[in-house]
C-alpha cells in the first residue's frame, strides 16, 4: 500500500530532522569502512555535506521522502541513504511515519562501495 502524500510528507519532515540533527535521540549513523578510512577531517566534511543537502528532486527523490542523496567531497561521490527499523532495530519498521515505532538509521557511504 503507498503511503498518502500526508503520510510522506511526515516520513519527509522526520528525515529531514534526523538527518539535519545529527541526533542519536531519532537514530543513528552508519559510516562504512571505506569513509572511515578517509579519515576524520573527511568525515566531518562528509557528514555536514549530508546535514546540509536539500538538492531533492522526482528524479532523485520519487517518493518525496527526503530518504536518499548523493554528495560529493573533495572528488570523492558518496551516497546517503535513510532506512526505517523498529526500535530494537531488529525489523522494519511497521510505521516510519511514527517516530515512537520507528529508529531511523542512516548509512553513509563512498559510491564505490555500492
Amino acid at each position: 500500500m503507498t503511503p498518502s502524500i500526508s503520510t510522506r510528507h511526515r516520513i519527509r519532515d522526520l528525515n529531514d530532522q534526523f538527518r539535519s540533527s545529527f541526533s542519536s535521540a531519532r537514530g543513528q549513523w552508519l559510516l562504512t569502512c571505506g569513509v572511515q578510512s578517509m579519515g576524520s577531517d573527511f568525515i566531518a566534511l562528509a557528514v555536514r555535506e549530508v546535514r546540509n543537502f536539500d538538492d531533492f528532486s522526482s528524479a532523485n527523490d520519487p517518493h518525496g521522502e527526503h530518504d536518499f542523496g548523493v554528495i560529493s567531497v573533495i572528488g570523492e561521490r558518496l551516497f546517503w541513504k535513510i532506512d526505517y527499523y523498529d526500535p530494537s532495530l531488529t525489523r522494519a519498521s511497521p510505521d516510519p511515519a511514527d517516530p515512537a515505532r520507528t529508529k531511523r538509521v542512516l548509512t553513509l557511504m563512498l559510491a564505490a562501495e555500492y
